[in-house]
């Protein structure tokens, strides 16, 4: 990969893309956290945890904000002080490199939870 995840933008998506492959998963997954879960070759999912309420709820917004600009939006789960991300690309039901792009942009906008 010639540019860090972080500096690409997510592209639209259509239904005729076809998901990642296995391979491919194998060769994005280096390039964000190890927080990350890769789930049945679908999905990412990654929890969050937060001092409070509040805190989650910021990331939250902040998450909500990051989704409205790269066009590609999570399914989260609010858990109290916890924050499940999920990501998938649901037009293709599997992965693309925008759910890639955008596990690296959460990863830099929450590096440390608290």
């Amino acid at each position: 990969m010639t540019q860090p995840l972080t500096q690409l933008k997510c592209e639209p998506c259509r239904g005729d893309t076809p998901p990642f492959t296995p391979e491919q998963t194998a060769l994005y997954l280096p390039y964000v956290s190890g927080q990350w879960q890769l789930v049945e070759n679908v999905k990412l999912r990654r929890t969050f945890r937060w001092r409070s309420f509040l805190r989650s709820m910021l990331f939250v917004n902040a998450l909500a904000y990051l989704a409205e600009q790269e066009g590609h939006h999570p399914d989260v789960l609010i858990n109290y002080t916890r924050v499940t991300v999920e990501l998938t690309t649901h037009a293709i039901q599997g992965l693309s490199r925008n759910d890639f792009i955008m596990a690296a942009k959460i990863d830099q906008m929450a590096p440390q939870e608290g």
